[in-house]
């Protein structure tokens, strides 16, 4: 396969457009709330452009970085150990609403769970392209390519973030069928996994609130089923062309966390369906490059990499969207390039900038 003189300049703009949108929609739906509490529209707005300068940058050095420097031992298990760490160390944290997701520096916080998504990726990717036709081996493949994300799944439902941990196990388990892993595997993992999943759901009391105000949200108008009702109201005020940028009304105190996990119900309110669809239609378009790179890499771990990183974005961004419209319960997941999150942001532009470099491999 010839060797592209640079990288995917489409795959670089749709990723570029959807962080220009994600600062303008910050700003739309967080300037109200921003000049309430801090006295300036721009507070939000202004960190979220500052971590995306800085994670510009990273996507531009790590662009450069030949990926193959990432298939090495010292570098994935130093990767792996240092994540570990991080997930241990966070519970060292003063918790803030009863959860222990951040390392707090003053006005600068750092979630170690964001870094653990491309951290397992990259673990995975160096592991499996040895072990493509030793898949039915599950003490000496399965068991061992499973521990890590385990692990890692285990810290991060401790803290608790059940959404991270959904993400983490459904990219660890498509790679895994990516490598060759039988069906059947896949089944008893889901097996395994459901007293588990049951548990979080329906024995933790938070949680099985938010399950049942999903179910039935209108029981609960102003309790546990706000979230969704606020949401599903700004989906539908919006219609066909929406209320105008700027012009939103649920954000006004209405709809939870309008700039974070609800950014979406807000692009729908204000740019309509048709916004709403051209957002997803970038992702489409990012998700397409991305696999097209994986699927036309010849070298294994470029493959893995490449389909790892873009599976990551498309499961965030398909989670998110759902929780809008109410399609899925309620989660604390943002929507890749587009939802406040500094961490997010900089780990989300970080794993383009490796996936960019895979894209130089590909005609």
């Amino acid at each position: 396969m010839a060797k592209r003189v640079g990288v995917d300049k489409w795959l670089f703009g749709v990723v570029l457009l959807l962080v220009l949108f994600g600062l303008v929609m910050v700003f739309s739906a967080s300037a109200v709330m921003a000049k309430a509490e801090y006295g300036s529209p721009y507070q939000f707005m202004l960190r979220q452009a500052g971590w995306a300068v800085v994670g510009m940058i990273a996507l531009a050095l790590l662009m450069q970085v030949d990926y193959r420097r990432y298939n090495n031992p010292k570098v994935v298990f130093t990767a792996v150990g240092i994540t570990l760490v991080l997930l241990i160390g966070v519970f060292a944290m003063r918790d803030s609403h009863n959860t222990h997701r951040w390392f707090r520096f003053g006005f600068m916080s750092f979630q170690p769970s964001e870094l653990a998504k491309p951290t397992l990726v990259l673990f995975l990717a160096y592991f499996l392209q040895t072990r493509i036709h030793k898949m039915d081996d599950w003490r000496g493949t399965i068991l061992k390519a499973a521990l890590p994300p385990l692990i890692f799944v285990a810290l991060i439902l401790k803290e608790p973030d059940l959404g991270t941990a959904i993400v983490c196990v459904a990219v660890t388990a498509l790679m895994l069928y990516l490598a060759g892993l039988q069906v059947r595997y896949l089944g008893i993992g889901v097996l395994c996994a459901t007293p588990v999943l049951y548990y979080m759901l329906f024995r933790v009391p938070w949680r099985r609130a938010r399950m049942l105000a999903y179910l039935n949200p209108e029981a609960d108008p102003r309790g546990t089923g706000f979230h969704i009702l606020q949401s599903l109201i700004a989906v539908g005020t919006g219609g066909i062309r929406g209320l105008g940028l700027m012009e939103g009304r649920q954000k006004l105190f209405y709809l939870p966390e309008p700039h974070t996990d609800f950014i979406y119900a807000n692009v729908c309110e204000e740019l309509g369906l048709i916004g709403a669809l051209l957002l997803i239609a970038l992702f489409v378009a990012l998700g397409y490059r991305g696999l097209r790179a994986a699927y036309l890499s010849t070298d294994p771990f470029a493959r893995f990499l490449a389909f790892g990183l873009t599976t990551t974005v498309l499961i965030q961004a398909f989670f998110n969207m759902s929780v809008v419209v109410a399609l899925l319960p309620t989660k604390g997941i943002t929507l890749p390039f587009v939802s406040f999150g500094g961490t997010s942001l900089f780990v989300m532009l970080a794993s383009m900038g490796v996936l960019l470099n895979v894209t130089r491999e590909i005609d």
